[in-house]
């Protein structure tokens, strides 16, 4: 075949990708569905590694079924003619209460990763949270988003401090606005799926693997001729950037800082300027200590069911540490998300905005950058939909008195 009819089967290859894509997201009218076609496109121990939990993954389940238990009083009669979604977080304007929360590995659901998702969330016009263990590293997440961009930099906790210090500098100079310090990993939960399928990161295609890689081709060819998976933002460190494979676990439990306390707050604003968020808060007590710490905002987060579980659902939590806390720093709801309607039901509690993984991921595995777009447009379309029918022509329309919880989420308060 000559070069001409080579680009052009290529053309052609591309427009049936397109097409086919086109086809599987316009097919998705939820996050559901696009979960559904993620798990048809992935392998089935990717699927699991996204959509796991710990144990017997009740908190998982919990996460998002809490948010059934929420009823609507809806008023009406009250002009939704031009409704607003926007709202604010330090001091900067967001298009929707919504923030990308930080995922590892996330070349595993399709191989641009990060870039794609930094790329969808910039668009929307809200913030985008790279993990440590990413696989694009802060440099080029910073470079495919234009300034401002609001990117915000996840921290695990090594022991080795002067690797955190080094990967927050780096941060900085890439002009990301905030850090998000993960507080609920001391050790990496029981996540029972990936034991059984004995998972490893990053996934290799060989004999065991022959199987689920000729059942998922698109996937497997694009693993094969992507450059290899590892830890981006850990290269040419002592901690091991995941360039060999290795089991989650083990890189946690023998590299994380198990000594983390709250007096080592004060060493992380020695070292950054900018607004901190703590994210892994599980009750109203450590609500109202990290307030006292000097931190900007917290968020209520169980790291999406796969730490500890039994622990509360994020959602359960908002009204008691708002009370608690009198409003004084803003709240993130982190985990559950599923609907626009979850994310008018958490505003209505008294959050600030919030944040999601799984259902941005579910997006990225279905149809990539344009995957992403579209699970973004979803709640950005639902949340619309709930302020009209609620009678909620601005966020801040979204109040208490909208919302009837359960009794027993009282118990929260200390």
């Amino acid at each position: 075949m000559n070069f001409i009819g080579s680009f052009r089967s290529v053309l052609r290859f591309r427009k049936f990708e397109w097409n086919a894509t086109t086809r599987r997201l316009v097919s998705a009218a939820s996050v559901s569905d696009l979960r559904n076609i993620a798990q048809r496109r992935l392998p089935a121990g990717i699927f699991d590694y996204i959509d796991g939990g710990a144990e017997d993954e009740i908190t998982l389940a919990r996460n998002s079924a809490d948010f059934s238990l929420i009823s609507f009083r809806p008023r009406v009669l009250a002009d939704v003619t031009s409704l607003d979604p926007s709202t604010e977080l330090f001091g900067k304007k967001m298009t929707m209460p919504l923030i990308l929360a930080p995922t590892g590995f996330t070349r595993i659901a399709d191989p641009e990763g990060e870039l794609s998702v930094a790329r969808a969330a910039q668009r929307a016009g809200i913030p985008y949270t790279l993990s440590t263990m990413a696989t694009r590293s802060i440099e080029e997440v910073s470079s495919v988003t234009s300034s401002p961009a609001r990117n915000w930099f996840q921290v695990y906790v090594w022991r080795d401090r002067d690797l955190v210090e080094s990967l927050l500098g780096r941060a900085k100079t890439a002009g990301y606005e905030a850090i998000v310090i993960t507080v609920d990993t001391p050790v990496l939960g029981r996540r029972e799926r990936d034991i059984r399928r004995g998972f490893l990161l990053p996934p290799k295609v060989g004999l065991d693997t022959l199987f689920e890689g000729a059942r998922h081709p698109r996937w497997t060819l694009d693993l094969l001729r992507s450059e290899p998976i590892a830890f981006s933002n850990l290269r040419g460190t002592d901690v091991g950037d995941g360039s060999s494979p290795v089991a989650l676990s083990e890189q946690v439990n023998s590299q994380f800082d198990q000594a983390l306390s709250w007096h080592d707050i004060a060493w992380f604003r020695k070292i950054w300027n900018g607004p901190i968020v703590l994210k892994g808060i599980q009750r109203v007590e450590d609500a109202k200590i990290a307030v006292d710490s000097g931190v900007d905002a917290i968020a209520l987060s169980n790291h999406g069911g796969r730490q500890l579980d039994g622990a509360p659902s994020p959602v359960s939590l908002i009204s008691s540490v708002i009370d608690a806390t009198h409003n004084a720093i803003p709240v993130l709801c982190d985990g559950g998300i599923r609907r626009g309607s979850d994310i008018a039901k958490a505003i209505a509690l008294g959050a600030t905005s919030c944040m999601i993984g799984r259902a941005y991921l579910y997006g990225l595995a279905s149809g990539g950058e344009r995957g992403v777009d579209h699970a973004l447009a979803l709640l950005r379309e639902g949340l619309l939909k709930t302020m009209a029918l609620t009678g909620s022509r601005s966020i801040n329309d979204l109040t208490k008195d909208l919302v009837e919880i359960p009794s027993s989420w009282s118990s929260h308060q200390s």
